[in-house]
């Protein structure tokens, strides 16, 4: 099995579920975002499963790196439920409870990676945008305070609701033998969280920046 890059569990996930200063929050109900620039690739009725997730997803990433297989990681990558994600927690009843709040309905995890260097996608869908955004912001928070770092609330070449987090150091205690880039970004009732470990935090931020872009543009307009 080829390692997953951060804890045993996604990152992305165990912040959310395992903080308890989101475990009490419910959604906070954000107004929908701005639709980032560029032009769908998706047909413009959100998915109703994971089979309609999954064809969002980005197949290749600016930096060349490979992709994982999904049935390389563990847990596995790929279509993720509500129960799925509900059991990287240590209580999947109560984490379960959290992500309803969210209105959470499926997932899906993507991974390129190739020696140190590593290129993280998770796509959520939500049941509105309030759902999403907040589960965005949150999620931002919690991983800045797990990670390190300054997160940019108006980052330069992203739309004006995602946020960004720097980590110019490695962190091989937390599975980072690089420095980190972090972008978190709601567009209607999606979440994109979007993770780089490279060389320098330079190539980090541009990796992050241009998957990010990237993958919002192939969503269905909100």
């Amino acid at each position: 099995m080829t390692p997953r890059w951060g804890p045993a569990v996604p990152a992305a996930l165990l912040l959310l579920l395992g903080a308890p200063a989101v475990a009490g929050c419910a959604p906070s109900g954000a107004e929908p975002p701005a639709e980032p620039s560029g032009s769908s690739t998706s047909s413009a009725a959100p998915p109703t499963d994971g089979a309609g997730l999954e064809p969002l997803l980005l197949d290749q990433v600016p930096s060349g790196l490979p992709r994982v297989p999904d049935d390389e990681l563990e847990p596995p990558a790929g279509e993720k439920t509500i129960d799925d994600v509900a059991r990287y927690g240590d209580d999947a009843q109560h984490q379960e409870d959290v992500l309803a709040q969210y209105g959470y309905q499926r997932g899906w995890e993507r991974f390129w990676r190739s020696g140190d260097q590593v290129t993280s996608v998770f796509l959520d869908q939500f049941a509105d945008a309030g759902g999403a955004s907040s589960y965005a912001v949150d999620l931002a928070g919690n991983d800045a305070e797990y990670y390190g770092g300054t997160l940019d609330d108006d980052p330069t070449g992203l739309p004006g609701d995602c946020t960004l987090l720097l980590r110019t150091t490695p962190a091989p205690e937390l599975g980072m033998a690089g420095p980190a880039a972090f972008t978190w970004c709601p567009a209607g009732p999606f979440t994109v969280s979007v993770a780089s470990v490279a060389a320098d935090v330079q190539a980090a931020r541009a990796e992050v920046v241009a998957v990010t872009r990237t993958q919002l543009d192939r969503l269905p307009p909100a």
